[in-house]
């Protein structure tokens, strides 16, 4: 099969989506398909460029993903007459790929992480206008023509089916699928981490560490478990709170605001909280098991690697009950209300009492989403 991704970012560029599109295009060129990727030019990447078997194709967009949707029509069109089918996902890359799809009569499936149609001002920072515009924004994708509507958990499917495309029409809803994101195993094993590297370094021994990372965005809730580590701090004496923060750049405002309400909790209760920077993926898991505890406080999550990743390597995770966190959570856990920090406190207390819900790990292998997505695109391609 030859499949075209369109996609406003990937690799350099790390983020969730970039992470999903990266492992499904890879994993697409091992099972010997042709992979051809549209995406964004970024500063210091190349126009052209093979990326372990992945012809990655960069549109110069001025630096702004807003320009990408527009810039990108010709080289979509063009690698679209020979494709097969065409994949891409919310937002800016949504339009070219539907475009191109009509106009060379391909089959179009649109990957979507999360439905934040109505609730943009509760899980961003944006003002009143640019609620508005983000809303109207997404409306008009999903109003778009897509052979597929590929969902990454159930939770994400259920906010899709509630809008009014999908309520009205019968063949609509049959065009939406859950296909749950990967996880590779092979680098999420315990053996390739060291914890106590970490816990020498930030100075850790002997304290109960409970840990969050992630970006500043609002949808992600670390105001909440910044205001729990003072009611945590009086029932766990030796508590240390390690927040990392990514993406600084992306979220100048948010992270400013969060470095405020960590030094006024510190100075107004002394609270111990170190404020970390991110670091490499690859050690990122040396952290996860340098925790106690970790702590997800998302108040919308599409999938959730955090979760997912946390509970791979077996640390006991306080998570809120928000989107698909009920879906993929397993193994030692505690879930709470969203946007409620003396619930996070009251679970990060309980695991330190070993006291926690348990089950069987769940597990999300690349191999079964790779095998889903090629079966939907050979079965649409049967009835061509």
């Amino acid at each position: 099969m030859k499949i075209l991704f369109v996609c406003e970012n990937y690799f350099p560029h790390i983020g969730g989506a970039e992470v999903v599109f990266k492992n499904l295009a890879e994993g697409y060129v091992k099972q010997g398909h042709q992979v051809n990727l549209v995406t964004r030019h970024l500063k210091g990447t190349k126009k052209f460029e093979t990326i372990n078997g992945v012809k990655v194709h960069r549109v110069k967009s001025f630096n702004t993903r807003y320009l990408f949707t527009f810039a990108a029509i010709p080289k979509v069109i063009k690698l679209a007459r020979k494709a097969d089918v065409i994949q891409t996902t919310t937002f800016n890359g949504a339009p070219p790929a539907s475009f191109a799809g009509m106009f060379c009569k391909k089959p179009v499936f649109l990957t979507i992480h999360e439905v934040w149609i109505n609730k943009w001002h509760k899980v961003t920072n944006m003002g009143k206008l640019g609620c508005l515009v983000h809303n109207l924004l997404e409306k008009a994708i999903y109003l778009l023509p897509f052979t597929r509507y590929i969902c990454v958990s159930k939770a994400t499917q259920k906010d899709l089916s509630k809008l009014g495309k999908f309520k009205k029409s019968k063949l609509n809803q049959r065009k939406v699928k859950t296909i749950y994101n990967g996880m590779d195993y092979k680098f999420w094993d315990k053996n390739n981490f060291n914890q106590k590297d970490i816990k020498k370094k930030l100075d850790l021994a002997g304290k109960f560490v409970y840990f969050s990372w992630g970006r500043p965005g609002q949808s992600k809730g670390f105001e909440y478990a910044i205001r729990s580590a003072p009611l945590i701090s009086k029932q766990i004496p030796n508590a240390v709170f390690l927040l990392m923060l990514g993406g600084i750049d992306k979220y100048p405002q948010e992270y400013k605001k969060l470095v405020q309400l960590i030094k006024k909790v510190r100075k107004q209760t002394g609270t111990k909280i170190k404020l970390i920077p991110k670091v490499p993926y690859n050690e990122l898991g040396n952290y996860i098991l340098a925790a106690d505890c970790v702590v997800v406080p998302s108040i919308a999550e599409g999938f959730g690697y955090t979760t997912v990743e946390s509970c791979t390597l077996g640390t006991p995770v306080v998570a809120s009950k928000a989107g698909s966190i009920p879906e993929v959570i397993s193994n030692k856990y505690i879930l709470v209300t969203p946007k409620n920090y003396s619930a996070i406190a009251e679970g990060v207390i309980t695991i330190k009492n070993k006291k926690y819900q348990t089950s069987p790990l769940k597990k999300f292998p690349w191999s079964e989403a790779i095998k889903q997505y090629l079966q939907e695109f050979k079965d649409v391609l049967k009835k061509k």
